[in-house]
């Protein structure tokens, strides 16, 4: 089995570029959340092609979007990314999930923390933030939205 899991990622790559999310839901709703966004995914994109999987057992979940087999995969992902990207955070978020999970948030999810985070939670990570690092010299602009002071 973790020879096939192992895989998935490495034929993946084969087949070119894919919009690629790591979510969090919870397992009580991992299959009604598979079956609504891949219902909603395929209205939205027909042809594409879902590569779902993950460690399930504890949430998170590997949900990627892969281009038509005989389409340009970089066109398709230029051109698909944000709707498959807003799609899924909102669905991760409407099932008790997150739009992140094992890869954390780093640079490119800061929008989203922005968005989907508690506005409370949000101060209390710039506080925490603020009190270990009050010169903002450690990661500036990772994690925290950027424009908002740490």
């Amino acid at each position: 089995m973790w020879s096939v899991r192992e895989h998935i990622p490495l034929a993946q790559a084969a087949e070119g570029l894919n919009i690629k999310h790591d979510l969090s839901v919870p397992v009580s709703r991992m299959a009604a959340f598979v079956d609504d966004t891949a219902q909603r995914l395929r209205h939205l994109l027909p042809d594409a092609r879902l590569i779902v999987f993950g460690h399930l057992g504890d949430g998170n979940l590997h949900y990627n979007v892969q281009a038509p087999a005989h389409g340009d995969p970089e066109a398709f992902r230029t051109r698909h990314e944000k709707a498959c990207n807003d799609l899924l955070h909102s669905a991760a978020a409407a099932h008790g999930g997150s739009f992140s999970a094992e890869h954390g948030i780093g640079m490119l999810k800061t929008a989203e923390l922005a968005r989907f985070k508690d506005p409370v939670a949000l101060a209390l990570m710039r506080a925490t933030k603020r009190a270990f690092d009050p010169e903002n010299i450690l990661n500036p602009g990772k994690v925290l939205p950027p424009g908002h002071p740490a």
